[in-house]
């Protein structure tokens, strides 16, 4: 069984298909189809709720709200937590402020993004509170939404009034009521939901875990189910055990060590942000591209890691980095530099009933260089066709080490030994950087796709290092902008 709250309604489950997403769960199990089906993949926005979560800040228990795509997240994921769609805005007859905002401000047309544009509206004016207007906070909220018809100038007005003029609402008024609430319903062991066919469990701690998984080999761990929920929604495949991993709070921790960062890997990119931006601001710099906020508020970094996308953003930076990651297997650990984990499309060294706990993160070191570069279609929320990062060593003008990773070039996100080797020990100049772009055709062989041709990853791979090299000669004043295309 599951419970969590639908706005104010204590909801508890018991036999439900654990396949089904909050899309459709609202909108045909409880008559709220507000919230609309656009994409199914998490790209268009139509379908945004907001979920509350208990949090406690400087020691004060509060409700934290995130949006996300309900298209991409199973219901299981809901446990414990509250899901606010957008009929719950309206209170006693009266448009919350960010509805009235979009309708003083004329913010729609067709109104069929409108639902999620509000979701997406409703939680940056949570989140703001008493900060005010802040446009790049604005982009960033709405950037996972789209609309086809009406413009985004009423759109991002509608989002100024609704930051500047915000007024207490019921959410506001029932915090500590919900707080207690959500208290009561909190997770206190393994919980199960199931339609008789298909299950989802949902265990507490890596070691519950560890034993669900060793006696569920065939299992799908589902964390942020950004990537394994498209198995549900595009490909229409049943997927008969799932083991959630979201409310295993020892792998949703950020440590921060003397030498290094330690990222449970069901930690969303949403809390891997303010760690890796202080640490590389080219990480932070990248996460922010990340898809949309609602899929780096469910994402996870160690969901990003496992599905061994060759295009996946994270990897390819934290080879570069140097980084290791954890691997659980029933109560033994081993660990294994990233690089070592991939092996070939989709293989990875990963063995039956074996997980990725966390990842370890060298800390940024006197003397180190970091660049990262994302080359897309588009600047938000689209896929890499390149995605390079380069750690370097520089000292009196000589590279001491250069680790260059790039995703979108080969089967696996890939160190460029090649390339490396020209670098290393030579003096850290045009020449040598030119040198180094030709070696960089040794270690890839890219295929071409519909997101770009061999012969364009190549160039842009070898642009890239040109890149880094030109950034490097400026005074670090400068502003740089991540590549893109």
């Amino acid at each position: 069984m599951i419970q969590f709250l639908l706005n104010r309604e204590l909801r508890s489950e018991h036999d439900l298909d654990p396949n089904l997403t909050v899309l459709r769960y609202l909108r045909e199990r409880v008559g709220k189809p507000g919230t609309k089906e656009g994409c199914a993949s998490g790209d268009c926005g139509a379908c945004t709720v907001v979920v509350g979560e208990l949090t406690r800040t400087d020691g004060v228990e509060r409700i934290r709200y995130r949006t996300l795509n309900s298209c991409l997240t199973f219901v299981s994921a809901l446990h414990g937590k509250q899901l606010i769609a957008v009929e719950d805005l309206k209170h006693q007859g009266q448009l919350h402020s960010v509805q009235q905002a979009m309708v003083d401000h004329h913010g729609s047309q067709c109104g069929f993004c409108t639902p999620g544009f509000v979701m997406s509206l409703f939680a940056l004016q949570k989140n703001q509170a008493d900060k005010g207007h802040d446009a790049h906070r604005v982009h960033e909220a709405l950037a996972g939404n789209l609309c086809r018809c009406t413009g985004y100038r009423p759109i991002l007005d509608a989002a100024e009034q609704s930051c500047c003029q915000a007024q207490p609402d019921q959410f506001d008024a029932a915090e500590a009521d919900t707080i207690a609430r959500l208290k009561a319903i909190a997770p206190q062991g393994t919980a199960e939901l199931s339609d008789g066919s298909k299950r989802c469990l949902l265990p507490l701690t890596v070691a519950d875990l560890a034993d669900l998984y060793l006696a569920n080999p065939q299992a799908r761990l589902l964390a942020g189910g950004t990537d394994l929920t498209l198995e549900v929604t595009q490909f229409h495949r049943d997927l008969p055990v799932m083991i959630y991993v979201g409310h295993v709070e020892e792998m949703k921790r950020v440590e921060v060590f003397d030498e290094r960062i330690e990222i449970g890997a069901a930690t969303a990119l949403t809390d891997c942000f303010e760690v890796l931006n202080r640490e590389y601001a080219d990480f932070g710099e990248l996460l922010q591209r990340f898809a949309s906020l609602q899929i780096r508020n469910q994402g996870t970094l160690g969901g990003n890691i496992g599905n061994a996308s060759p295009i996946g953003d994270a990897p390819p930076l934290l080879i570069a980095l140097g980084a290791r990651i954890v691997l659980r297997k029933g109560a033994a650990s081993r660990e294994l530099a990233l690089e070592d984990y991939f092996i070939d499309y989709k293989i990875t060294a990963r063995e039956d009933g074996e997980f990725i706990e966390k990842i370890i993160v060298p800390r940024a070191t006197a003397g180190q260089q970091f660049r990262a570069y994302k080359v897309s279609k588009r600047l938000d929320d689209d896929i890499s066709a390149v995605c390079a990062a380069f750690a370097l060593r520089l000292d009196g003008g000589l590279v001491r080490e250069a680790r260059i990773a790039f995703g979108g070039m080969a089967a696996i996100p890939r160190r460029a030994a090649a390339c490396e080797r020209m670098l290393n020990g030579a003096t850290w100049d045009a020449d040598t950087v030119e040198r180094a772009c030709v070696a960089l055709a040794e270690d890839f062989t890219p295929l071409s796709d519909f997101r770009a041709s061999r012969e364009y990853r190549l160039l842009v791979a070898q642009n890239l290092l040109r890149k880094c090299f030109a950034e490097q000669q400026r005074p670090a004043t400068e502003t740089r902008v991540t590549a893109y295309a």
